[in-house]
């Protein structure tokens, strides 16, 4: 699967976001590498940043909050497009969860990772 194509799961993803809940996300950007950071795990998404509920009155004039989701681990892990979609779906989803602070064990209990 190309760059253009994954991408725009990742919007369709985005798209089924509740809008009650994209509404409230403030000061992050998404992004699509191909690959994770090298030594590192093989990641399917990353967020980096300071979530919703740690941030208080000394949080102004930071940059965005950086979610990352990473295509060739996603299309390593998936045998078919229905796999990629439903895959794309859980990792935006599950690093959504983190920007607004909910823990990975509470998004795995979800079943968004």
């Amino acid at each position: 699967m190309g760059r253009e194509r994954f991408e725009e799961l990742v919007g369709d993803a985005l798209d089924r976001i509740p809008s009650e809940l994209t509404r409230l996300m403030d000061n992050v950007v998404i992004f699509v590498e191909d690959e994770p950071p090298v030594g590192g795990p093989e990641l399917l998404g990353l967020y980096e940043g300071t979530p919703l509920t740690e941030r208080g009155e000394w949080y102004a004039g930071v940059l965005p909050d950086r979610i990352t989701v990473y295509r060739n681990p996603t299309l390593r892990m998936c045998a078919s497009e229905d796999e990629v979609v439903r895959e794309v779906a859980v990792t935006v989803a599950h690093e959504i969860g983190h920007h607004f602070g909910i823990p990975d064990e509470r998004l795995h209990e979800l079943g968004y990772g």
